[in-house]
């Protein structure tokens, strides 16, 4: 089978995959987010924790509720990273630095997963499974807790209330994440992903050379490492490292782990909303955005004309896994910055500047497509708002969106959202930039040099985490200015999340007329499209234009 033939069947496979699971686990996430009852287990935790789980709170209440959990977290992990060598399997490991731990714990708890580190030569086996695989799961689960806020918020009228963090932080973690990380976990060891407890071996090669192996409990970190978009890695080398991704099953998996949740969540949306019409709208904006950048990725690396030595080989081979080879190269690394999950099987740094900024185009355009589990959804659905107060304007109407107007107010805090990202990412970038030290950190100068600080704060921003490779981002100033950027690209905008959730479960919902704009129509989709696309070229264009394209240019 030739390797064009191969890359379309895997695409094909991944397309009918995710559409397979379109309805049962968006229906399912849509159950589990409503539901009535509760387990026992949950009424456990409640009760453990002094929560009453029938009790709904405030939009501000769920926020402060949700700033309280990630500062413990945060201290938690911190200081779990400062004492490892006191903790048992720490392999012999010594404590992390206070500048990088800071990073690591800041890193974790936004579901970012951005790595200064080595996994396998910086962290033993505990701080692995219960300081960072823990927060795999709450990280992810704290993103799909604050859409499920603002889905409420279109629902429930005339009410200050828009559910119960603990709850939704509850439910998420025992009945979704949980269940499918354990059969996943399962899956992969099937398929060759290592799981043990060993340490450190060393081993005699066959050439005669030494070796140091580790081992270590990889495949249940694997599978909600992807699961719940984080992407951090057990080792250095993340997905291309043949303990973590053994093979192209195991490649496929991987992908489709890390998008599964995000594409169904809009049935979810729609199912709450009571339109599933609504969901099928977004998720097509989703399918449109991730479809058209991978065309475009893998093009670029497969007809690399900016580079006679990849032209000459067939394609961009530099960088790239000979197991999984250009397309699920390219597939992978679409799929990774489009989600916040920042896992990586190729080195992005290596790509042609067509397709390494294309990378950094899909971290920049808010990751909505899917984007993270929860935050893509929610990122989304601030810009469906926007498309909809754009349609309003055209026509002279005042515009409305699930039969809530959007005034104002909803106005003003959408708009703070969109820009939040990118003024952290640009600004963190340009202060990079100014300072002399900090400019001696690119391993390249020029606009490739440029495009990997922009991509370092773009990916820290958007809470995605994958790097260039080609920026030594593991000092002081750089683990404490990404550690910064990471918390306020997570927490700011989730502040503007849930007042608007807040401000729309306040309104009394208005009736559908003849003038009102149809949100599930192919001609909202288009809008919806367009939208994302000239709100995100009009914000980075400068940017990119003094990195990927002069780069491309010069070529």
């Amino acid at each position: 089978m030739n390797d064009t033939l191969a890359g379309w069947l895997q695409v094909l496979a991944l397309v009918i995959a995710l559409g397979l699971s379109f309805r049962p686990l968006g229906g399912y996430m849509a159950r589990v987010l409503t539901a009535d009852h509760h387990g026992r287990a949950e009424r456990l935790i409640y009760r453990a924790g002094g929560v009453d789980g029938d009790a709904d709170q405030k939009w501000s209440v769920y926020l402060r509720s949700i700033l309280a959990f990630s500062a413990v977290s945060v201290l938690f992990l911190y200081a779990f990273l400062r004492l490892q060598n006191h903790l048992l399997l720490s392999l012999g490991m010594r404590p992390v630095s206070t500048d990088q731990s800071f990073n690591t714990a800041a890193s974790f708890v936004t579901n970012t997963n951005w790595q200064s580190y080595s996994g396998e030569s910086a962290m033993g086996h505990l701080v692995q499974m219960a300081g960072l695989a823990v927060q795999n799961f709450v990280s992810a689960a704290v993103g799909m807790a604050v859409v499920a806020a603002l889905i409420r918020g279109f629902n429930r009228k005339k009410t200050e209330r828009v559910g119960n963090f603990w709850v939704d932080l509850t439910r998420i973690v025992l009945r979704v994440l949980l269940p499918l990380a354990f059969v996943f976990a399962i899956v992969l060891v099937a398929a060759g992903t290592v799981q043990n407890f060993h340490g450190i071996h060393d081993i005699t090669t066959i050439a005669g050379g030494h070796q140091s192996l580790t081992g270590g409990p990889v495949a249940s970190q694997e599978a909600i490492k992807e699961l719940g978009t984080n992407g951090g890695g057990f080792y250095n080398a993340n997905s291309a490292h043949p303990f973590e991704n053994p093979n192209a099953l195991t490649n496929l998996i991987e992908i489709y782990l890390m998008l599964v949740i995000a594409f169904s969540l809009p049935r979810t949306f729609g199912t709450m909303v009571g339109d599933n019409r609504q969901g099928y709208a977004v998720v097509a904006v989703m399918a449109l955005i991730w479809g058209a950048s991978v065309a475009i990725v893998t093009a670029n690396e497969l007809h690399s004309i900016s580079s006679t030595a990849g032209h000459a080989a067939g394609g961009m081979t530099e960088g790239k896994e000979t197991r999984f080879g250009i397309w699920a190269s390219a597939l992978f690394a679409v799929s990774t910055t489009l989600t916040s999950c920042g896992a990586i099987n190729s080195s992005h740094d290596s790509y042609t500047p067509g397709g390494g900024g294309m990378t950094i185009f899909n971290m920049m355009l808010g990751e909505i497509a899917p984007g993270g589990a929860g935050s893509g959804l929610y990122g989304i659905l601030i810009l469906a708002i926007v498309a909809v107060f754009v349609a309003g304007l055209m026509v002279g109407r005042t515009p409305e969106y699930l039969g809530k107007k959007l005034r104002g107010r909803e106005m003003k805090f959408a708009s703070l959202y969109i820009l939040t990202t990118p003024v952290v990412a640009l600004v963190g970038a340009g202060l990079a930039m100014a300072l002399p030290g900090e400019r001696a950190a690119m391993l390249n100068s020029g606009p490739h040099g440029f495009s990997e600080v922009l991509y370092a704060f773009a990916s820290a921003a958007n809470n995605n985490g994958s790097a260039f490779a080609g920026l030594s981002a593991n000092t002081v100033w750089y683990n404490t200015t990404l550690g910064v950027v990471m918390l306020v690209g997570r927490f700011l905008p989730m502040v503007f999340v849930l007042a608007l959730a807040g401000s729309l479960a306040e309104q009394q919902p208005v009736p559908v007329t003849a003038g009102t704009l149809s949100t599930h129509r192919p001609q909202f989709v288009g809008l919806l499209s367009a939208v994302i696309l000239i709100v995100v070229g009009l914000t980075y264009f400068p940017a990119l234009a003094l990195g990927p394209l002069a780069e491309g240019l010069h070529r």
